[in-house]
């Protein structure tokens, strides 16, 4: 019986889920489709039960349903719990299990930039969704110091608080942020400011960025923003969205199939998909 994969979310026609997972499932000869579904809020659990009901073999949640979907299911993972956010559900014989591949996705990415975070000063920028599964992951391998900027301080307060790992962090505002960002090894941009069509548009200052730094933005569209683009010019290492957008999506397929999928492949895929 042919498999089936989704991806829920509302809107959903501008996901590159579809065509990654679907070109992986060609590859590997796995006789299986994944399909795009608009679910609005209202009809969230009723679109889980009919899911489940069919016979799902997994899923992906994308917004706004990562907290949302919570209830809904049989089983979260620890991380996944902490977070808050699910992104992968996986179907193990009826049983609807939850699970966060981004933070780990973002990590995998990093892995060609940085082999060990543990004397590494750490400045996410952000406290959102992203920004948490990003924080709550990385404080798990912990970094010498990880630090949160927001426009809110409160936020950054509260997402430091919450976090069920020992770290060495603390709030700032963007202001203070900027003028402190020469003590940073790596700075993580996890905003929306920069997307397009605001493109010109930046979180915080770069002018005290020190010149050996990684500096990474989770946006992908456009691939390079304002603020890789200033950080390239002072000498920066930079890295845009999509490893972290490929390597969740990797570690969804492999916990749904049991193979970690050709990510080159992956990424050329989305690349193509950006351009067209």
């Amino acid at each position: 019986m042919k498999k089936l994969f989704a991806v829920l979310g509302d809107p959903i026609g501008h996901s590159m889920s579809p065509s990654m997972h679907n070109d992986l499932l060609s590859l590997y000869q796995i006789d299986a489709h994944y399909h795009p579904f608009k679910v609005s809020k209202e009809e969230l659990h009723t679109a889980v039960s009919g899911l489940k009901a069919i016979g799902i073999s997994g899923f992906n949640v994308t917004v706004p349903h990562k907290s949302s979907i919570i209830p809904f299911l049989d089983e979260i993972d620890p991380l996944a719990l902490s977070i808050g956010a699910v992104n992968t559900v996986v179907n193990d014989n009826g049983k609807l299990t939850g699970y966060n591949t981004d933070g780990y996705g973002f990590l995998k990415g990093l892995h060609a930039y940085i082999t060990s975070l543990s004397d590494k000063k750490v400045l996410v920028i952000g406290a959102g969704g992203a920004a948490r599964a990003i924080y709550f992951t990385m404080a798990k391998m912990k970094p010498q110091v990880i630090d949160i900027a927001n426009r809110t301080i409160d936020k950054a307060v509260e997402l430091i608080e919450a976090c069920p790992y020992d770290t060495s962090s603390k709030a700032l505002s963007l202001e203070e942020a900027g003028e402190q960002l020469a003590e940073y090894d790596i700075v993580i941009q996890t905003t929306m400011i920069g997307m397009k069509p605001n493109i010109s548009e930046m979180p915080i200052s770069l002018k005290y960025l020190k010149p050996q730094s990684l500096v990474c933005d989770i946006i992908y569209n456009p691939l390079e923003t304002q603020f890789l683009r200033e950080a390239k010019q002072k000498g920066a290492t930079i890295q845009n969205g999509i490893d972290m957008f490929v390597y969740q999506g990797a570690l969804a397929f492999e916990k749904w199939t049991g193979i970690f999928p050709d990510v080159k492949r992956m990424r050329e895929n989305v690349l193509k998909l950006l351009e067209a």
